[in-house]
Parts: structure tokens; C-alpha cells; sequence
């Protein structure tokens, strides 16, 4: 479904499941789509454990654009969209990610959005043109819990355990994470399991 924003329409790929345990909201990086590997296996999961799966091609990438421009703009953006998205499904769990640039934008925005937690799959630590800089910050300031799923052999650098609530570092895997897809989806089993069984209530209380 395509959903406008203040900052041009965006596009929503939605796979329903009945009565779903979880929403995950996941998005691409900023040269990609939302058909990557390691987006897919992170879906087939989710899916297998019960959970609606939003995947987000955002606007800049719509209109056709490489690059994603101010992030106050695509936080804005990306508000929107999970706004509209979520009205769906109810109060069940939001968790929010992404791969490399998406991944950013999930941890900037999952305070507002109201995020139970995030999944960050090839967090671009420091830019290699600029290894000085570093973006932690925004995995830190995260306010909630964040799963760091990266490659070894990153050019971007992997974030360190202390970073993030976990970090997974996957053998033999750069920033695409396209080697094995299947180990991406696996590291997100047990993070997206703790959302996939909502608690039991009787008489109106859990």
C-alpha cells in the first residue's frame, strides 16, 4: 500500500498473519530495497514465529533517490508511516529495524514511535571514508533495548557488546550480510521470540 507524508509517499509491503503475536516495521538502506537477503530471512522468521511484518521502502527511495537526505526529514517520514501502519494492529508489540541506514533511522525514532525494541542489521558504525566519526550514539540513545546483527568483516565497523542491549557478529559477512541469510534470520530468532507470546488474561487482567 503507498502511504503519504509530509515528505513524499512511501510504500508499504504488509504480510498479515491471524491474530498476530508481533508488528515488526522493517526498512532498507540507502541504496537498496526492501527485497534484501538479510530483510527476507528476518521476515521468514518473524512470520514463523507469529508476527505481522511491515517492510517500508521509504520515500526518498521511491522517487528514485540514492541518497536519503536530512534525517530530521526521514525521521519525520518514517513517524508517519509507522503511525498509520500500526493503527492496524492494535496494541500488539511494535519492533522496529532495519539494515544500515534503515537501521539508524529505527533507533533514532523507536523512542516516539513507541518501539518495544529494535533490530539494527549492519549498523554503520563509521563511515570508512571518515573512520574518525562515529555514529554509537544513536544506538545508545536508542531508549530501548537493540539487537546489533553485523558482519566481521564490515567495512563500516561492528559496534561493541557494551553498545547495544546484543551484538551478533556473524563470520565471514560484510555490510551486505548476503553470504548466508539464513544466519541473519537465526541471530533474530531469540530477540523476536521474547514478543512472540503475549501473556494470558483472565477477567480482564494478565
Amino acid at each position: 500500500m503507498e502511504i503519504a507524508t509530509v515528505h513524499g509517499p512511501a510504500e508499504v509491503t504488509l504480510d498479515e498473519v491471524a491474530d498476530p503475536a508481533f508488528l515488526l516495521v522493517l526498512t532498507h538502506g540507502s541504496n537498496g530495497g526492501v527485497d534484501a537477503p538479510d530483510l527476507l530471512a528476518v521476515r521468514e522468521t518473524a512470520l514463523g514465529l507469529g508476527g505481522a511484518v511491515a517492510r517500508v521502502m521509504q520515500p526518498f527511495r521511491l522517487a528514485g533517490r540514492r541518497a536519503p537526505g536530512p534525517a530530521a526529514k526521514q525521521d519525520e517520514a518514517w513517524l508517519e508511516i509507522v503511525g498509520v501502519v500500526r493503527d492496524g494492529f492494535g496494541d500488539v508489540p511494535l519492533v522496529q529495524g532495519g539494515r544500515s541506514n534503515g537501521a539508524r533511522v529505527a533507533c533514532r525514532t523507536a523512542a516516539a514511535a513507541g518501539a518495544a525494541g529494535v533490530l539494527a542489521l549492519a549498523f554503520p558504525l563509521r563511515p570508512p571514508r571518515n573512520p574518525e566519526k562515529t555514529r554509537v550514539e544513536e544506538l545508545r540513545s536508542a531508549g530501548v533495548e537493540v539487537l546489533v546483527v553485523n558482519g566481521d568483516r564490515d567495512p563500516f565497523g561492528v559496534p561493541d557488546a557494551a553498545d547495544a542491549a546484543h551484538v551478533a557478529v556473524l563470520a565471514g559477512e560484510r555490510h551486505d550480510l548476503n553470504r548466508d541469510p539464513a544466519a541473519v534470520g537465526r541471530a533474530a530468532e531469540p530477540w523476536l521470540r521474547r514478543w512472540a507470546a503475549r501473556p494470558v488474561r483472565t477477567g480482564g487482567r494478565e
